[in-house]
């Protein structure tokens, strides 16, 4: 079934396609999802073809070879069933591991469908991240001054910013970040108390609605803050945010605002876990990218 199956790169017009299948899948990505993503690391998306026809792909994205992260994983589905999914997931599994320096880990948001078969390939289970909708209104309330101070994330020195998502997340991913916290139709803000940084978040426009990722703060003050300035951007449409399940306060602030819970993925790492800040996460980046 697979023998005239070729693994290889991508080129630019395919990652298009992938996210056009992921929309169709309802994953709902970004408006600018697809340049942000090749900009970060175009070498990380992975081709299946069949006699020349695409027919399943991927990413491995590598940051500095510190931290992987499988996402994208798609077979079209007339080809599903045939193990072509099968040859292509550890084929791209072989190739990041080849990308990563010795001993580094991978992590995946794995459908919860297939989470006994990413266990197979020697992932482990962390936790759920759940994605959570709810309708922002059309007249948001006014918001106030307060404590912690909200500001343009341009307000912030580009290396505070990347030292505070370090905390964060498992590897430093300066490429990825320049063009996450600068992409049109999205609005980045930060958090200040005393004078320091105290947490960020972003906001994009999707397919449907709008996307909270990341929302990263010291403690559920500065998170509420965030939520509630970044909120009135979604104003009249739906707004999504990813939240970790292994941390009580992000489960409370989507409670808090009566989103729906509407989809989630299984977090599951290969190797060691990240040792991270577990508790400023109140929203993931992207399920595609980690």
């Amino acid at each position: 079934m697979t023998d005239s199956l070729t693994i290889r790169n991508m080129t630019r017009p395919e990652v298009d396609v992938l996210v056009d299948w992921a929309a169709r899948e309802g994953w709902n990505p970004g408006l600018h999802d697809t340049e942000l993503f090749w900009g970060t690391d175009p070498d990380a998306f992975i081709a299946a073809d069949l006699g020349g026809r695409l027919v399943g792909g991927g990413a491995i994205t590598s940051y500095a070879g510190e931290f992987g992260f499988m996402g994208f994983f798609i077979v079209v589905p007339e080809f599903r069933g045939r193990g072509l999914g099968n040859t292509l997931w550890h084929a791209r599994r072989e190739r990041l591991l080849a990308r990563l320096h010795p001993g580094a880990g991978i992590g995946l948001d794995g459908v919860f469908a297939m989470q006994d078969y990413y266990a197979k390939g020697g992932f482990v289970f962390s936790h759920r991240n759940i994605r959570f909708r709810t309708e922002a209104p059309d007249r948001p309330a006014t918001l106030t001054d307060g404590n912690p101070e909200i500001v343009h994330l341009a307000e912030v020195s580009f290396d505070e910013l990347l030292g505070y998502d370090r905390t964060c997340f498992p590897a430093p991913r300066p490429a990825f970040l320049r063009g996450w916290i600068s992409q049109p139709d999205a609005l980045a803000l930060a958090s200040r108390q005393d004078g320091r940084l105290s947490g960020y978040g972003v906001i994009r426009r999707c397919l449907e609605g709008c996307k909270i990722g990341p929302l990263f703060a010291d403690d559920a003050q500065a998170a509420e803050a965030l939520y509630a300035h970044l909120a009135r951007f979604a104003a009249g449409g739906p707004l999504f945010l990813d939240a970790p399940e292994n941390h009580p306060a992000a489960i409370e602030l989507v409670r808090r605002h009566r989103m729906v819970e509407v989809f989630g993925c299984a977090r599951m790492y290969l190797g060691p876990p990240p040792d991270i800040a577990h508790h400023r996460v109140f929203g993931v980046t992207t399920f595609e990218l980690g």
